[in-house]
């Protein structure tokens, strides 16, 4: 049975849903989207259009496809854009002459477009909403129904264009009351560029799921390439490299390969950054929903805050345990809600929330949140699963914050020790100067920040996070530095910061890596946050004192357990730049004594 773009449709039961509601919508250590996520969006497009039957879903999917089609229209129009291409979108229009607002949902970047999220659109029109979704320019798979036209212009300004087109065809042919957007991930972006530079200034709220703020820093910081990221998002397109991208934007990406011209490539990524048009945002008043989780491995969580303390607009920032589009997206692809654990569906309810008061004028808790909720780390109760692993019992704990800058209200400062050169180091509260550690550089180790992007950090949202044995780390390829065990422990709040001296005598460059792990009495340890730093120039056997802050993070360090300050010089999220098996030396030096800063809150 297909539908009538041409997907293969298949029955959907009470285990698809299971398998989403318990193992998420990322797939694969590739990248890939969960099959049910699929099964179950090719499915409710059938039942919507009429071409398949209702008994191939669940009671309550069927319930809602039927509802849907009783009182609204779904087609598959295709916009064309200015210069001549077609973007394939889904549409919901509601019957009756009543004027409703419509939601725009520029799709995700993946190889199907828009057809992943079917059961968000008919959850949004469940709720009143004309509905827009489209697959933004050149993002899909040949053949596929919900593909688009032309090349991949990374959220650029035919990007910001072809959304306002978007926005043209929804006012002739839906009408709506109000305009607003929802994005996850690439389509957040590209809602809040959009809301920006559209020349009506008709976009009357946006929620920004898994969103960014600094393209730039997301792809480039601390003079570090964020290599597999761009490697994963390249590959994730629905076409191989020179089908997808034009000639401009290769060059971006061969430049961005080879550590050259980055000056031209940070002014590219900052072209595409909501953080650029933030006064813009500001000036229009534009309600804006931001939603990011702290392991983020595609769009770091620190560039999306420092943009949402930006915003002078109504906004409100949900932070989440876990990676990219873990939360959000399993409320959008199809969970019965008899099957989540609890918390499972709060990021998507909380969405939809937001889009109800400044849409539909709804009366709901939206006034009364705070601007920020910030979900504590692994704060979650579990159970061991059926099949292996645990099961949340009881969702993480959230606190609630005026600006995210309020969550640090004090700092103390843990110096790194040199222990005479053998063994680990220690962190103390007392300054130590004069001392050199050295390690083999150029090879990854198992201190990482995950094992694969958004896999990694989706299992941790599930209540799974990755284990880590500090005592098995790679002594020869990283130092490492602890406390004693604290008593109290201590409420991370902020972004950690780390000074040290380095040098190298076989290269003018280096790249650490910084990790900080929580370890429990047992040996094994939590990753808390990381962040690596490329330092240039150096000159060979030249020492320079580096300074430079962790992701941020909301982390309980327990009673007893002790902190764990880790430097190598690779992980597989990013570019290394130095020579493979020199010696890289940390030290100490006077008046400017290696220390790990920890913001308290």
């Amino acid at each position: 049975m297909t539908n009538t773009g041409g997907e293969p449709t298949s029955s959907v039961t009470d285990a698809t849903l299971t398998d989403i509601a318990t193992h998420g919508i990322w797939r694969g250590a590739s990248l890939d989207i969960n099959p049910a996520v699929l099964a179950v969006a090719r499915a409710l497009l059938a039942a919507v259009q009429g071409t398949g039957p209702d008994a191939a879903l669940p009671e309550e999917l069927r319930e809602l496809a039927a509802g849907v089609r009783q009182r609204a229209q779904v087609t598959l129009p295709r916009i064309t854009t200015a210069d001549g291409f077609a973007l394939s979108a889904f549409s919901i229009k509601q019957s009756g002459s009543e004027p409703r607002p419509v939601v725009i949902v520029p799709a995700g970047w993946n190889p199907y477009g828009w057809l992943p999220f079917v059961f968000g659109y008919l959850s949004l029109a469940a709720r009143g909403y004309h509905v827009l979704a489209y697959t933004p320019r050149g993002i899909g798979t040949p053949g596929l129904v919900s593909t688009s036209e032309g090349f991949v212009d990374v959220a650029g300004p035919k990007d910001r264009a072809d959304g306002s087109l978007v926005i043209d065809y929804a006012q002739e042919y839906l009408a709506p009351s109000k305009v607003g957007f929802l994005g996850l991930s690439y389509g957040s972006g590209i809602s809040q560029l959009v809301a920006a530079h559209d020349e009506g200034n008709r976009v009357a709220a946006v929620a920004a799921l898994s969103t960014w703020g600094n393209l730039a820093t997301s792809l480039y910081d601390h003079g570090t390439r964020h290599e597999e990221a761009v490697r994963l998002l390249v590959g994730f397109t629905g076409g191989e490299e020179e089908d997808k991208f034009d000639e401009a934007t290769r060059e971006i990406l061969r430049s961005f390969r080879a550590g050259e011209n980055m000056d031209r490539v940070v002014e590219w990524g900052t072209e595409r950054s909501p953080e650029t048009y933030v006064d813009r945002t500001n000036e229009r008043r534009i309600p804006t929903y931001f939603s990011n989780t702290w392991h983020e491995g595609l769009f770091p969580v620190g560039e999306a805050i420092d943009t949402f303390e930006k915003l002078t607009v109504p906004k409100h920032l949900n932070l989440w345990i876990g990676d990219h589009g873990a939360p959000e997206g399993t409320g959008i692809s199809g969970v019965s809600t008899g099957l989540p654990f609890p918390g499972l569906l709060t990021p998507i309810r909380e969405a939809y929330a937001w889009l109800d008061h400044h849409l539909l004028g709804a009366a709901n808790e939206v006034p009364d949140w705070p601007v920020v909720n910030s979900q504590v780390m692994f704060t979650y109760k579990t159970a061991p699963a059926v099949g292996g692993g645990r099961l949340i019992t009881a969702p993480a704990r959230r606190e609630a914050f005026p600006s995210w800058a309020d969550a640090t209200v004090s700092s103390e400062a843990w110096y790194l020790s040199g222990n005479g050169g053998e063994g680990d180091g220690t962190l103390s509260d007392k300054p130590s100067a004069g001392w050199s550690r050295t390690f083999t550089a150029g090879h990854e180790t198992a201190a990482t920040a995950m094992d694969e992007i958004m896999t990694t950090g989706q299992k941790e949202w599930f209540g799974n996070p990755k284990e880590y044995r500090p005592a098995s780390f790679e002594r020869d390829r990283l130092l490492l530095w602890s406390t004693e065990a604290l008593a109290g422990g201590r409420r991370i709040r902020g972004s950690a910061g780390v000074r040290l001296a380095v040098r190298t005598e076989a290269a003018e460059a280096v790249t650490l890596v910084a990790y900080l792990f929580d370890v429990a009495p047992d040996g094994s340890a939590r990753i808390i946050t990381h962040e690596p730093f490329t330092a240039t120039d150096l000159g060979a056997g030249t020492e320079r004192t580096l300074d430079w802050k962790l992701q941020p993070a909301a982390y309980d360090l327990p009673d007893g357990h002790r902190l764990a300050l880790v430097v190598n010089s690779r992980d597989k999220l990013y570019a290394f730049t130095g020579v493979p098996d020199s010696t890289t030396t940390i030290t100490s030096p006077a008046q400017g004594e290696a220390v790990l800063e920890l913001p308290l809150g």
